[in-house]
């Protein structure tokens, strides 16, 4: 098709902007093969698995296979605007061709077929050598496959950009889940999108030399034979296919996994709208930190929400703490009659799909010989469990401990967060005391708002109690938010030349500061201190 864009001016029948829709489709192509890999979570987890002797930094990759989602999403979107742009300066330039009554190269080309047998290159004119009189640029696109094909892809990929926002996700979860699955309607139209070949290139170039031919007479008994034309293969299946058959084999598991029997052993209703479940699978092993996906049949087949286990590996049953802040999760309290006070027997508890577990940063925790976790309100959940097997380990002799210190900050709006989380850290002190070791673990806790002037009063009085008036904990609680500027260099400086492994779980705004401050005071000397930054993804 290119050999046909030689002259200047209005007798081009091939704009430039040919060349920018074919190189974004095939950018298009390279990152929808991308798009799929990162959201097969078992694929990761299994290579995250696998690349247990990597280095950090390619661990640390793959936790944020989220973020490569969303970034290659966004390349798509570009190279969409930029496709679609081009080609309607592409089909205003067949229009002109095919209308003009001047006598050019550009008509001459849009006026095939002129011979039976021959071929088109303008599909304005198409086939059958006619167009509907009347028709715009618009309308005659629309008859094309490639053009109603097109118009699905991108109003789909509008729905799924403006569905995935921050605000839709964590308020209106159902939305951003059920709009998401029409990536299937995506995909579909992306594999007919070039199925009629409209874009042609000339077979015929030994016969028929478009630089010597393109000024003289055509036809079966001229110099110059009609040029012949035909469209190029669909290729986008090549591109798509592994990436398709990866993620039908990860749906396959989960649908799998979907109809293994979960027993709930157990339900406890905790302060501040938490409720933990306690859970029983056959053949489910897991590590400290991962979390999962639960669905239950009773509210809908079709929803699938991330929880972190707050259990240890060690322990019998698993387990999970449920914020009650949606319309589902409220519904699961509900069927799990979380409310009742009499003991519920297993077989009258709802049937669960658990899906998982999946890996997170925090099970490398155990690589590090410091470790300090930092969460935020209910992101002290994956912490639950690491600190949970972290004393399993420490007092099981044949276990070869690597981390001899840990530190734990959790910020906290108010003191209704405390309660459910602080009973684990009251045991934890206690067993520590008891082995003579209380410096292992050092946990701060900080409330930054939530008491009102008679309980600022209540806390001033008992200020030399020998436990916290808010947590009864020996650890006295602190109030405000922790100055990052003196914590990192006082750890820094009590474990010189050490890699330390940072983990948090909570928002955004708090994970940037962080992940500044780990690189703020890590030094590149060979006796330094290197803070290592990892973040909880889902």
């Amino acid at each position: 098709m290119g050999d046909w864009i030689v002259n200047e001016g209005p007798k081009w029948l091939f704009l430039p902007s040919l060349g920018v829709a074919r190189a974004s489709a095939a950018c298009l192509n390279f990152n929808c093969m991308l798009i799929l890999l990162p959201v097969c979570r078992n694929l990761v987890s299994y290579l995250r698995g696998s690349c247990g002797f990597c280095r950090r930094s390619i661990r640390r990759q793959l936790d944020k296979n989220i973020s490569f989602h969303k970034a290659v999403a966004y390349m798509v979107c570009l190279h969409t605007a930029l496709h679609v742009g081009a080609h309607f300066f592409n089909f205003d330039g067949f229009m002109k061709a095919y209308y003009s009554e001047e006598e050019s190269l550009a008509s001459r080309l849009s006026s095939l077929p002129t011979s039976e047998g021959g071929t088109w290159l303008n599909p304005i004119r198409g086939v059958d050598g006619s167009v509907p009189f009347g028709l715009g640029l618009v309308e005659i696109c629309f008859t094309k496959v490639a053009g109603w094909t097109g118009a699905i892809i991108t109003i789909v990929l509008i729905i799924l950009v403006t569905s995935s926002t921050e605000t839709i996700r964590r308020s209106y979860f159902e939305v951003f889940w059920f709009t998401h699955h029409l990536f299937i309607v995506f995909f579909a139209c992306l594999l007919f999108h070039g199925i009629e070949g409209i874009v042609r290139s000339q077979t015929n170039t030994d016969e028929h030399n478009p630089y010597e031919c393109h000024d003289k007479d055509w036809g079966p008994d001229q110099e110059c034979p009609e040029p012949q034309f035909a469209g190029s293969s669909p290729t986008t299946w090549i591109w798509l296919l592994i990436p398709m058959i990866l993620y039908g084999i990860e749906r396959c598991i989960r649908l799998v996994r979907s109809f293994q029997k979960v027993t709930i052993t157990k339900v406890i209703k905790h302060p501040s709208s938490v409720i933990e479940l306690q859970l029983q699978k056959k053949g489910f092993n897991m590590l400290p930190g991962q979390y999962v996906f639960i669905q239950c049949p009773k509210i809908s087949r079709l929803e699938w929400h991330p929880f972190t286990l707050t259990s240890a590996p060690e322990e019998e049953t698993f387990s999970v703490h449920i914020r009650l802040v949606g319309d589902w999760t409220q519904a699961l309290s509900k069927v799990c009659k979380a409310d009742e006070i009499e003991f519920q027997v297993a077989s009258k508890m709802p049937s669960l799909g658990i899906d998982g577990p999946f890996g997170t940063s925090s099970t490398d925790i155990f690589r590090y010989s410091v470790g300090v976790c930092v969460a935020a309100g209910i992101g002290a959940t994956p912490f639950a469990s690491v600190l949970k097997s972290i004393w399993y380990k420490y007092n099981n002799p044949n276990d070869d401990l690597k981390l001899q210190k840990v530190y734990f900050y959790w910020i906290c709006p108010d003191t209704n967060a405390f309660e459910w989380f602080a009973d684990l850290l009251q045991h934890l002190e206690q067993q520590m005391l008891e082995l003579g070791n209380r410096n292992f673990l050092d946990y701060n806790i900080f409330l930054t708002r939530g008491w009102d002037a008679n309980q600022a009063r209540n806390i001033y009085l008992h200020e030399g109690d020998d436990a916290d008036v808010v947590t009864g904990l020996q650890q006295k609680t602190h109030y405000g938010r922790p100055q990052w500027d003196q914590i990192f260099p006082g750890i820094a400086d009590a474990h010189p030349g050490t890699n330390i492994g940072v983990f948090f779980c909570g928002p955004k705004s708090l994970s940037t500061v962080l992940h500044k401050k780990c690189n703020e005071y890590s030094t590149i000397k060979q006796d330094g201190t290197r803070f290592h930054y990892n973040k909880e993804n889902f």
